[in-house]
């Protein structure tokens, strides 16, 4: 079971769900809304549109480089299936999430302890 993430706002499609536009050159875009169909369909640029993760990673408002998002590639290697292995892979992508979590509320507290710092007393 694979969840794939939405061209528009990157965020998460669960299996059986969303839009599949394939274009006349063969590219498929997968989109998780209605919503972002129409704004892909409007020549949109997610970067530009504030309820994106592109736009609030652009704008230093979410984590963007971690060597944490590297465990969310996907990968098309196919592997033997092991008991073990899978369970090794359950637990470290647990550990991964923890750090992951922890990473994220400190650039949130340190984000939120930089903009207290520039307001000017009146």
């Amino acid at each position: 079971m694979r969840v794939d993430r939405c061209f528009f706002c990157s965020g998460p499609i669960q299996p059986g769900h969303g839009i599949l536009f394939v274009r006349n050159d063969c590219k498929q875009f997968k989109f998780c809304a209605r919503k972002c169909h129409t704004c892909f369909k409007k020549k949109r640029n997610p970067r530009k549109v504030k309820w994106t993760k592109t736009y609030r990673k652009s704008r230093g408002k979410e984590l963007a480089i971690d060597p944490c998002f590297e465990f969310e590639r996907r990968r098309d290697i196919p592997v033997k299936y092991s008991r073990e292995l899978w369970q090794e892979t359950v637990k470290a992508m647990m550990v991964v999430e923890e750090i992951k979590d922890k990473r994220q509320k400190q650039f949130a507290v340190d984000r939120f302890d930089k903009g207290e710092g520039s307001h000017f007393d009146k």
